[in-house]
């Protein structure tokens, strides 16, 4: 099962990892640093350990000659190809994409269109990881089976910029999300009241978004939550193909009232 622990998880994947198509994993970020950040990377590393090439796309950095990223990409296919070598490599390649991705969700046309264009550029990779604030992924994911990832802290600050997200999300690009409370390692353990706030979370969402919402707590000091997280990441990831638009892996086109993300305490 994908959610066993075990070395056999990696070969247990395998059967999902596409071969022609690219894997978008979006996740959403907010201004405030948190350990969910943090968490982000842990994912990513946990990912790459299980056989995955990943990427992400960084839509809270801008591009600059000191710093080329996403938009001297879509410019240069020399710049891509030497992107590709570090598909083999142990470090996260992170990739400053903010200007790239306001130039993709400009374009005329369908979201999953302007998001193509990413195909030609991360063959190398299994997975690109779009990090950015709603307000830039919502253009981008208009329309699409994608399921972006709210990483919310612990506390009703954390929940409320949370729901925020979800309204952004839902009423500008018609998506639902899933949301994950990330657990600051030396917290103590207070698994009702997490779980309550997540429930508040949730009842908020569908009595005024119209929307189901799943949660998951991932307590940071624990690599086995960690990787969890990320498999379900994996999951629940959409996929960019050449010939056809952005659409969930045939495993997870279950009824729309199957839970994207099991709670956990």
């Amino acid at each position: 099962m994908l959610l066993d622990t075990g070395l056999h998880q990696g070969a247990g994947l395998h059967g999902y990892t596409p071969q022609r198509d690219l894997r978008l994993l979006p996740v959403l970020s907010h201004p405030a640093p948190s350990i969910a950040l943090e968490t982000l990377w842990q994912v990513c590393s946990s990912l790459q350990r299980l056989g995955y090439p990943v990427v992400v796309l960084d839509g809270t950095a801008h591009e600059s000659a000191g710093a080329p990223g996403l938009l001297h990409l879509l410019a240069s296919t020399a710049a891509a190809a030497a992107l590709d070598a570090g598909a083999t490599s142990s470090s996260l390649p992170v990739v400053p994409a903010a200007l790239g991705l306001q130039r993709l969700a400009q374009q005329e046309g369908l979201a999953h269109d302007a998001l193509q264009c990413l195909l030609p550029l991360f063959r190398a990779y299994a997975a690109v990881v779009l990090f950015a604030p709603p307000e830039l992924a919502a253009p981008l994911l208009r329309g699409s089976a994608s399921v972006p990832l709210v990483l919310t802290g612990p506390g009703a600050q954390g929940m409320v910029r949370g729901y925020l997200q979800l309204k952004h999300m839902a009423l500008h690009a018609g998506v639902r999300c899933a949301v994950a409370s990330i657990q600051p390692p030396g917290t103590p353990v207070r698994a009702q009241q997490t779980q309550e706030a997540l429930a508040a979370l949730q009842r908020n969402a569908e009595r005024l978004l119209g929307m189901q919402v799943h949660t998951t707590t991932v307590w940071a000091a624990r690599p086995q939550d960690v990787q969890r997280l990320a498999l379900q990441l994996l999951e629940n990831a959409c996929t960019i193909d050449a010939t056809m638009p952005m659409m969930l892996p045939a495993h997870s086109l279950a009824a729309s009232s199957a839970p994207l993300m099991d709670r956990s305490h």
